[in-house]
């Protein structure tokens, strides 16, 4: 019998928020943070992540972010 094989499932976060200083991590206040979404591969996550990017462009101070949650969820992962 073949096992039909699904794609790995890489999951990225997208979130962003204004920074204390552009050229910190600090965020300004966390109870504000835009928490975009959850995403099945690092594709669609950069795909919302560019377009939370460009509606922002004249803050400097705010920024979008996308963590390689599978990476959190296991460190052996090397994709």
């Amino acid at each position: 019998m073949i096992k039909d094989k699904e794609p790995k499932q890489l999951l990225h976060l997208v979130f962003g928020g204004e920074l204390v200083s552009p050229a910190g991590l600090t965020f300004r206040d966390l109870d504000r943070l835009d928490i975009v979404g959850i995403y099945p591969n690092y594709a669609e996550a950069y795909k919302v992540w560019k377009a939370k990017a460009q509606a922002t462009v004249d803050n400097a101070h705010m920024r979008y972010f996308i963590v390689h949650m599978h990476r959190l969820l296991d460190p052996e992962t090397e994709e």
